[in-house]
C-alpha cells in the first residue's frame, strides 16, 4: 500500500510541475511577444519619420542587427534593404502587411520558419509618398525557448523531483503508519482514521462471528476426538491425496504408528498390499476391504471415500477386530461337524444292529446281546442330545431358577453318583472340606462337580483316588478335584475345554462320553461369574479348582 501511496503522490506531483512548467513559458513567451510587438511598432514610427525626413541617406545610417528596415516604392519595388542588396529582391507588392499598409495605412504579418523554428514579424506603414516603410524582427518560438531554458529546467525538474521523492516517501509513511499500527485482534480500541470506522466495525463482527465459529468447530473437535479415543474400532481419516488427517489410539495400536503421524502419506505407516490395493479401490470405486492379521488377531478393514461437492474429499479406514467372530465361525464349524460325526456314530450302530435282526440275522441265543447295544447306543445318544440341549442354554444366556446351595452336599452327592463306576475300577473318590453356600443353578453346579469328577475318574489308574474339596475364602467359594490320574500334556490344557476336543481319541472312545463334558464346565462357570484353573502333570495327575462368588 505504501508503494501505491507513493507512486500516486510521485504522479500527481509530476504533473502539476510539468504543467506548471507549461502554463510559465506560455505565460512568458506571450507577455514577452507582447512587449516586443509594442516595441516594434514604436520602432516603425520612428523609422516611418525618419525616412520621411532623411530618405534613404537615414536608411543608410540606421545600424541595427535585431531589426530589419526595407523601404518598398508604391509599384512593389524594393528601394532599400538593411539585410539584403535589395537589387537581389523580388516584388513586394503582394507581400500581406505591404499589401495591407498600400490599402489602409498600415499592415502587419507574421511568417514561421520550420527550418529555423523561429517567427518572423512584419510592421509596414505607408508614407505620405505613397511608399511603404517596413520593419521586421524574428521571435523565438516556444520549442526554441524552451531548447534553450532546458539546462535549467532540469535542473529545476530534477530538484523538484527529488523533493516530491522524500516528501512523498514521508507523507505515504505517515499515511500508513496508523494503518499498520492498527490493533485488528480489538478492532473498536483503535483510534486511528474516521474512513476506516465502518471497516473495523465489520472486521469486529466478523471476529465476533468467527470466534463463535471457532468455539463450536473446538467443541466438535473435542467431541469427536473423545469419541474417537473410547473407540475400540481403529478409525483413520486420509485427505484427497492419502495423507493421514487423523487416526485414533486403536488405530495407532493396530498399524504401530506414532502419535505424531497426522500429515504423513498413510504408504508410510502401513505397506500392506492389500490394504494399499482397498484404499485405491475406494478412492475409484467407493468403497474397499481387506483382511489383516496383526499380533495374532485378524481384522477387517473397510475403506469408504468421502465425497464434497461431487469431488473427492479423501476416505475413512475403519478397523474391527473379528478375532472372535472367525474363531466362532470355527468353532460353529468345527460344532456341527463333531456333532455330525458323534451323532453318526451311535445311530449306525442302531440301524447296524436292528438290520441285522430285521433280516433275521440273528441268532436268538445273540438277541439279548444286539438289544442291549441298541439300547446302549440310543442312550448315548440321548446323553449327548441332552449336553447339546444344556450348553445351547448356555451360550444364549437363558434365565435359570436360582437357589441357595451347598456346594458340599451336591459335591457328596456327585461323588456317590460316580461311586459305582469307581470301585469298578477301584478307584477312591473322597469329599473334604467345609459346607459353603452360594445362590446359584444347583443343576449347573451339580454338573460341574459331577463332569470334573467323572473325568477324574475315567482318565485316572487302577488304584487311584479323587479328593474332592470345598472350601471358603476372601468370599470365594472353591470347589478342587485332584486325581492321581494320566495327567493332560502340556499342548493339550488349553483346549480340553473345548467342545468335543479330546487328548486321546482311542483311550476317550473306550472310556465312553460325549466330549462335552468340560465344556459345559466351562459355561457353567461363566454363567455363575466365576472361574477355573487347570493344574495337571503327565503321568502325575490333575487338579482343577473353581472359583465361583460366594
Amino acid at each position: 500500500m505504501t508503494k501505491r501511496i507513493f507512486r500516486a503522490i510521485m504522479l500527481v506531483a509530476g504533473i502539476i510541475l510539468l504543467a506548471s512548467l507549461l502554463i510559465i513559458m506560455d505565460c512568458l513567451y506571450e507577455y514577452f511577444a507582447s512587449l516586443q510587438e509594442s516595441e516594434l511598432k514604436d520602432q516603425l514610427s520612428l523609422a516611418a519619420a525618419g525616412v520621411e525626413q532623411g530618405g534613404e541617406d537615414y536608411l543608410a545610417r540606421v545600424k541595427s542587427k535585431r531589426y530589419r528596415l526595407t523601404w518598398i516604392a508604391p509599384d512593389g519595388t524594393v528601394k532599400y534593404d538593411s539585410g539584403s542588396d535589395k537589387s537581389t529582391l523580388d516584388n513586394h507588392a503582394e507581400r500581406e502587411e505591404v499589401r495591407q499598409a498600400l490599402e489602409a495605412g498600415e499592415g502587419q504579418s507574421t511568417r514561421y520558419s520550420a527550418t529555423l523554428m523561429q517567427k518572423t514579424m512584419y510592421y509596414a506603414k505607408r508614407l505620405d509618398d505613397g511608399s511603404v516603410i517596413r520593419i521586421s524582427v524574428s521571435r523565438a518560438t516556444i520549442a526554441t525557448l524552451a531548447l534553450g531554458m532546458l539546462r535549467p529546467v532540469v535542473i529545476i525538474v530534477l530538484a523538484a523531483l527529488v523533493l516530491a521523492i522524500v516528501m512523498a516517501n514521508r507523507l505515504a509513511q505517515r499515511i500508513v503508519a496508523p494503518l499498520n499500527a492498527l490493533d485488528l485482534d480489538h478492532p473498536l480500541d483503535n483510534d486511528a482514521y474516521e474512513e476506516i470506522a465502518p471497516l473495523l466495525s465489520r472486521i469486529n463482527r466478523q471476529h465476533t462471528q468467527i470466534d463463535a465459529q471457532m468455539r463450536a468447530l473446538d467443541k466438535k473437535k473435542d467431541e469427536f476426538n473423545a469419541i474417537t479415543r473410547s473407540m475400540n474400532e481403529g478409525l483413520v481419516l486420509l485427505d484427497e491425496k492419502g495423507s493421514i488427517i487423523s487416526m485414533n489410539p486403536a488405530a495407532r495400536q493396530l498399524f504401530n504408528a506414532e502419535e505424531n503421524c497426522a500429515g504423513h502419506d498413510f504408504i508410510t505407516v502401513d505397506r500392506n498390499p492389500k490394504l494399499s490395493e482397498a484404499i485405491r479401490a475406494a478412492y475409484d470405486g467407493g468403497r474397499g476391504e481387506t483382511t489383516i492379521d496383526r499380533g495374532g488377531k485378524v481384522y477387517q478393514l473397510d475403506v469408504s471415500r468421502i465425497e464434497s461437492d461431487g469431488k473427492t474429499a479423501g476416505a475413512v479406514i475403519l478397523g474391527f477386530d473379528i478375532t472372535e467372530k472367525q474363531n466362532a465361525d470355527a468353532m460353529r464349524r468345527e460344532f456341527t461337524a463333531n456333532v455330525s460325526h458323534e451323532l453318526k456314530t451311535p445311530l449306525q450302530g442302531i440301524i447296524g444292529s436292528a438290520e441285522l435282526i430285521e433280516n433275521g440275522m440273528v441268532k436268538a441265543e445273540d438277541m439279548p446281546r444286539f438289544v442291549g447295544h441298541i439300547r446302549q447306543e440310543a442312550q448315548r445318544l440321548v446323553t449327548l442330545i441332552g449336553d447339546i440341549i444344556r450348553l445351547s442354554q448356555l451360550d444364549e444366556g437363558c434365565d435359570m431358577p436360582t437357589e441357595c446351595v451347598d456346594l458340599k452336599a451336591v459335591a457328596a452327592e456327585a461323588a456317590n453318583d460316580l461311586r459305582t463306576e469307581a470301585e469298578e475300577r477301584h478307584i477312591g473318590v473322597e469329599v473334604r472340606g467345609e459346607s459353603v453356600c452360594i445362590t446359584g443353578v444347583r443343576r449347573l453346579l451339580y454338573e460341574i462337580i459331577y463332569n470334573l469328577c467323572d473325568n477324574a475318574v475315567k482318565y485316572n489308574r487302577a488304584g487311584g483316588s479323587v479328593s474332592i474339596t470345598v472350601g471358603e475364602k476372601d468370599g470365594l467359594a472353591t470347589v478342587t478335584v485332584a486325581d492321581t490320574g494320566i495327567g493332560i500334556p502340556e499342548e493339550h490344557q488349553a483346549r480340553v475345554f473345548e467342545r468335543f476336543y479330546r487328548v486321546d481319541k482311542s483311550h476317550s472312545k473306550e472310556s465312553g462320553g460325549t466330549g462335552l463334558g468340560l465344556s459345559i464346565v466351562k459355561h457353567a462357570v461363566m454363567y455363575h461369574h466365576g472361574s477355573i484353573r487347570l493344574e495337571s502333570v503327565p503321568n502325575g495327575g490333575t487338579t482343577v479348582t473353581v472359583t465361583l462368588p460366594a
